[in-house]
């Protein structure tokens, strides 16, 4: 029953009212001991006052009061740039009228649109309401200033690249001095949450990387790849597992895996009801997966080709050894994909029809189109790797981790260390997050060629434009039939990226579009009945995805469900389930799945 009396601010919001304009007292004392402060005006009268006492001397003061703005652009695009003097006065013209109009509001401002701001906590703090209304006021001019850079597409997108992570990082919601939650959970829990917070901190010291979810919860083997299997065959790149079959017969021709070597094999054995492994046992197909050794030292002088002929073709040759067919289907995700394509293409130049038929699962082929990741790689980055790792050398896991993480800085970084550390909580337990946090390193050769071939120079699609295994690339040989599957939202290989392989196999083809992400768009499970996927009829595939998702048709649920239906034409007759793994005394197994190679941290 609401009460007459006059609402009152909680005890809470006081003390951290407080606590925040003593550190604010605290800031303007120090700004004025710089030089520049004396120009400030009187005390009250500018609420960015303190801030500009910072900036460099002889520099003009920048109107949103931030430090080295010009440098921070400069150092985003690599280059000078420039912006059109009459677009710059009208975006500071737009930015001193809002900032006019929030100082005027006072200390009451509640800040809409944004996750990060909408807890009640937030809209009882005045002070910290009005840091988060100043905050999205800045974000959205710097994001201004960023689209109004000219030059070419590369220099734009590192300058809006290098400013979003900027703004992503100097959220007040990042720091307790501003945190109203953070400050809320301090005061109820008599600083308790402070503490688990720094707790937190020291064991995320200790393991090297920011906890995204409970990683005490998982244990490779015994809750996460739990399909039953067999390690049968394994060499110094992989472990080869073969899966116990879930149905009486299975088709004759096997079906193999090759998942990215950049993580584990698992994210397609997560749990029992999102497995696209057991899925496809549970088709009966008689499946195969390479399991990638987490490269040591040993293996740093390894380069793209050792991982396509002593890996990719001796997975198939195993498989097909194993199995004694002709020739197998085969399926690679992300670089599971380009490598198996490059395989592909090898075996084409040979003269071996060793596949039937191609599952490529958000692969890049065409890099003509690489999102996001276009922004880090130019010559002088890849000369920089290439002399890194002349001698050989690892590419360690943890910074290849870092890199994707900071794709999406507010969900998988910014979001666990508020969470963490400011206010002491512990993820709760999500097995795709622990695979996520399991990285992996790559040995430094076959990294630096893949950034050079692929992402620089985009040799594959090029004919005979780069030779891999003594073989000249040109996937017009490639002749077999493949599905081809891309995610609708992905940023790591985006769905034009996913589509251009449409455009260089020349025999028969199936695009699928998904709906989602990078891993969340692929581990869709069909019993789920989750999201959406987009097919078409036709046998045409115009160049622009765009042209093609005009004409496709949604369905609701899984594209597993289409994708099987694709394969079992593929893959042959139905026989006898197979009652032991591998192959006499050649192939027998060696242990369990899912072996000891994925279990190596990196």
């Amino acid at each position: 029953m609401a009460s007459g009396k006059p609402e009152q601010t909680p005890d809470w919001a006081q003390a951290a009212q407080q606590f925040q304009q003593h550190l604010v007292q605290q800031w303007t004392q120090l700004a004025q001991a710089f030089p520049g402060a004396a120009a400030m005006p009187a005390q009250g009268a500018d609420p960015l006052a303190a801030f500009r006492a910072f900036m460099p001397a002889g520099q003009a003061a920048s109107p949103l009061g931030l430090p080295a703005l010009g440098e921070l652009f400069q150092q985003a695009g690599g280059q000078g740039v420039r912006i059109d003097p009459a677009q710059l006065l009208e975006i500071q013209q737009t930015y001193l009228k809002e900032a006019a109009a929030l100082w005027n509001q006072g200390l009451t401002p509640t800040p809409a649109g944004d996750r990060r701001f909408a807890g009640e906590a937030w809209a009882q703090n005045p002070l910290s309401s009005f840091t988060a209304a100043a905050y999205l006021l800045n974000a959205r001019t710097l994001m201004a200033l960023a689209d109004a850079v000219q030059g070419d597409a590369k220099t734009r997108a590192r300058v809006r690249f290098g400013v979003q992570q900027w703004i992503d990082a100097s959220a007040p919601s990042n720091f307790l001095a501003f945190n109203a939650e953070a400050q809320k959970k301090a005061i109820e829990t008599q600083g308790e949450s402070i503490a688990k917070g720094v707790a937190n901190l020291l064991h995320d010291i200790r393991q090297g990387h920011v906890s995204m979810t409970d990683e005490s919860v998982f244990e490779v083997g015994r809750n996460v790849a739990t399909t039953e299997g067999a390690v049968v065959f394994e060499n110094e790149l992989f472990q080869l597992i073969e899966y116990k079959p879930l149905t009486p017969k299975v088709y004759e021709r096997p079906f193999l895996l090759v998942p990215p070597c950049i993580n584990k094999f698992y994210i397609l054995d997560l749990q029992p009801e999102n497995s696209f492994i057991r899925y496809a046992v549970e088709q009966g197909h008689r499946t195969f997966v390479v399991s990638w050794r987490n490269p040591d030292e040993s293996l740093g002088h390894k380069t793209w080709d050792d991982y396509i002929e002593d890996a990719v073709i001796k997975a198939i040759d195993t498989v097909r050894d194993i199995s004694g067919a002709a020739d197998i289907n085969a399926l690679g995700f992300c670089v599971g994909g380009t490598m198996l394509g490059t395989a592909l293409a090898v075996l084409a130049g040979r003269g071996e029809d060793k596949v039937h038929s191609a599952t490529f699962l958000t692969t890049l082929l065409d890099f003509t189109d690489t999102g996001i990741l276009d922004v880090f790689i130019d010559e002088n980055f890849v000369k920089y790797r290439e002399l890194q790792f002349a001698n050989g050398g690892l590419m360690p896991g943890r910074d290849l981790a870092t890199t994707f993480s900071f794709l999406r800085p507010n969900d998988l970084v910014w979001n666990y260390v508020v969470g963490n550390y400011l206010k002491g909580e512990t993820p709760p337990p999500f097995d795709l997050l622990y695979w996520n946090s399991d990285s992996t390193n790559l040995p430094g050769p076959y990294y630096a060629w893949y950034l050079r071939h692929m992402y620089l120079q985009n040799d594959l699609v090029k004919p005979g434009a780069v030779t891999v295994c003594g073989q000249k690339i040109d996937f017009r040989r490639v002749k077999l039939p493949v599905y081809i599957y891309g995610s609708r939202e992905d940023h790591i290989v985006p769905i034009g990226g996913a589509y251009g392989a449409t455009q260089i196999f020349p025999g028969k083809k199936r695009f699928v579009m998904g709906a989602s992400g990078h891993i969340a768009g692929v581990i869709n499970p069909a019993s789920k009945g989750k999201r959406s996927h987009w097919t078409s009829s036709g046998t045409h595939f115009p160049k622009d995805v765009k042209d093609w998702i005009a004409n496709a048709t949604e369905h609701p649920g899984s594209w597993w469900t289409d994708w099987s239906a694709w394969l079992k034409p593929q893959a042959g007759k139905q026989i006898a389930a197979p009652r032991a793994y591998g192959r006499g005394k050649a192939y027998s197994a060696i242990e369990p799945a899912p072996g000891r190679y994925v279990k190596a941290r990196a």
